[in-house]
């Protein structure tokens, strides 16, 4: 496969594999982060301890790009402020926006999502906004100057999968953004369809937090998106009734005969 890369805010990445560091010990992320092979890293920023014990930025190498999120916001404002931080920490100006008042299934807020894309956009942050997957709304945040859309998989957490499939297919049908799955995926072959849907890439936290040897799923779920996006630029088979791979019936006739 020729080089295969997505743009987003004027840059450039290979790796489809977005992980995050959230549900870790801090010393395993390094390992996990070199297993999986990221090119972009996402932290919450209460996990930020600067200057003293227990920094994450330690532990992400310095040549992957920081995803920092806004987790904890409940307002456009408030998301505004954390994305002001981020920034001051030398974080960059890349923000996942998160705006959750749903502190049962952490969905997100699409209208005060909305307002916060408009926000940090003005302040020149490249806007990666976490969503339900609508795709009325999804039109909305691309107008708003997001630079990508994230619709959830599944609620947050659930490692279900991709529950949200035919909601995704219409953002990637008719978005021109990049389109990132973000939130429920559990399994790398959910990851794989994910990507022969033709999103752009996968953010995945839990399932490689929670698994048995979180280096090795990791690792899984990197060739899980090699193998999705390898399939979509294929072109996948149509689907129908069952038929014959090879056209053995008329010989068997003439056998017959």
């Amino acid at each position: 496969m020729d080089k295969d890369i997505f743009k987003l805010g004027g840059r450039e990445f290979s790796s489809r594999l977005i992980l995050g560091s959230g549900k870790y010990p801090l010393p395993m992320m390094k390992e996990v982060v070199e297993a999986g092979e990221p090119d972009i890293v996402t932290l919450a920023l209460r996990r930020a301890n600067i200057g003293g014990e227990g920094n994450i930025l330690d532990y992400i190498p310095p040549d992957k790009t920081l995803l920092p999120n806004t987790s904890g916001a409940r307002s456009a404002p408030e998301a505004l402020t954390l994305a002001r931080l981020a920034r001051d920490m030398g974080c960059g100006d890349f923000i996942k926006i998160e705006v959750v008042n749903d502190p049962k299934y952490l969905l997100p807020d699409n209208e005060e999502t909305l307002q916060a894309v408009r926000l940090v956009v003005k302040e020149g942050f490249v806007a990666l906004p976490y969503m339900n997957p609508d795709l009325v709304m999804a039109h909305k945040m691309a107008d708003a100057g997001a630079a990508a859309i994230m619709p959830l998989g599944a609620p947050i957490g659930s490692n279900r999968g991709l529950t949200t499939k035919e909601l995704v297919r219409l953002i990637v049908e008719e978005i021109k953004l990049p389109v990132i799955v973000d939130a429920g995926l559990g399994r790398p072959s959910q990851a794989c369809q994910a990507l022969e849907l033709g999103v752009a890439a996968v953010m995945v936290n839990t399932a490689v937090a929670t698994a048995g040897d979180p280096p090795a799923m990791a690792k899984a779920f990197a060739l899980a998106v090699r193998a999705g996006r390898a399939g979509y630029l294929a072109g996948l088979g149509r689907t129908g009734k069952g038929e014959a791979s090879s056209p053995l019936t008329g010989f068997l006739r003439t056998e017959a005969g």
